[in-house]
This record gives structure tokens, C-alpha cells and sequence, in this order.
């Protein structure tokens, strides 16, 4: 499993290398741009952009691969898992709640958007986490279930190529 896949990308501006790629000091300051500009975001705005994010665990024994992803507030339905060239990729949303209103109320339509917040820190909208798999993995194969808000996929790990000695034969 590519673990590099796993980890976040840092800041390398501390590191010095020779750029092949014209473009990449325009790239760069590109990036410091959009690093300067975020950190002027009010912090509560961040946060509730990663907290529709899933946290995820990634483990690995010899025999599979077990990603376990949370997912408060989601059910099954809510959630979609794609495995198509050894990416992984979970989709799901959340959606805002709607409120049953009373049997006598059911005529009235706005009786639901007549609420003033004071303070409102839940997320929701659609989010994606993509996770890169070792190749050969057999979609067919892949399980995944749902329970409390915890989702679990189990990947079985391909069966690794054996090595085959060819024999060299005399020429005729």
C-alpha cells in the first residue's frame, strides 16, 4: 500500500531543488497566495469545512485492508463507494434536516423558515475522500457495512505475483 498516498501534503520551501518545470515558480507563489488568503479565514468557517470531511483510519494485516471512515448523521443511503483504478473513493451528503411540521400547520408552507439562528455549527453538503490502493484489486471482492454512524470497507489484498524461472533452452 502506498502510504505517501495517505499524508498530506506540506509546505517543501525549506527544501532546495533544481526546477526542470518552467512554470514552477509561478506555481509556487500560486500556492503561497492561496496559503496567505486562507489563513486570513475566520477559523470557524475552516473548521466547519472539515467537519463534513470523514475522519478515516487505514489499517493493513496480511490478508486485507480495512478502512474505517466516520460518518455521524449519515446512513447507508447517504453514502456511495466507488473502486475504479485503484482509487477508492467515498461520496456521501449531508443533508439539512427538515422539520415534520404539526398535521394542522401541513398547510402552512413557511412554517419551517420562520427560525432566526443564534448559532449554527453543523455542516452539510457533499464531500469526497479518495484513498489510493495497491493495483489489482478485485471490486468484486471489496465488502463494506455500516453501523452507528461508523463506516467499515474490507478490502482483500490481491495475491502477490510468484516468480517464474523460464528455462533457456539450446537454439535449434
Amino acid at each position: 500500500m502506498n502510504l505517501r498516498s495517505l499524508i498530506p501534503m506540506r509546505d517543501r520551501s525549506g527544501l532546495t531543488r533544481f526546477e526542470a518545470n518552467p512554470f514552477g515558480s509561478l506555481q509556487r507563489e500560486i500556492d503561497r497566495l492561496f496559503e496567505d488568503f486562507s489563513r486570513g479565514l475566520p477559523m470557524v468557517a475552516t473548521q466547519a469545512l472539515m467537519n463534513i470531511v470523514p475522519s478515516v483510519d487505514v489499517a493493513e494485516t496480511d490478508k486485507e485492508i480495512e478502512i474505517t471512515a466516520e460518518m455521524p448523521g449519515l446512513e447507508r443511503k447517504d453514502i456511495e463507494i466507488s473502486l475504479e483504478d485503484d482509487m477508492l473513493t467515498i461520496r456521501g451528503e449531508k443533508k439539512i434536516e427538515a422539520e415534520q411540521a404539526d398535521k394542522k400547520d401541513k398547510t402552512d408552507k413557511s412554517a419551517n423558515n420562520n427560525k432566526n439562528y443564534h448559532l449554527s455549527e453543523r455542516s452539510y453538503g457533499v464531500f469526497y475522500r479518495v484513498l489510493q490502493l495497491p493495483p489489482g484489486i478485485d471490486p468484486s471482492t471489496v465488502q463494506a457495512t455500516m453501523a452507528n454512524g461508523v463506516l467499515k470497507i474490507k478490502i482483500p489484498k490481491p495475491a502477490k505475483a510468484q516468480a517464474k524461472k523460464i528455462e533457456v533452452k539450446e537454439a535449434a
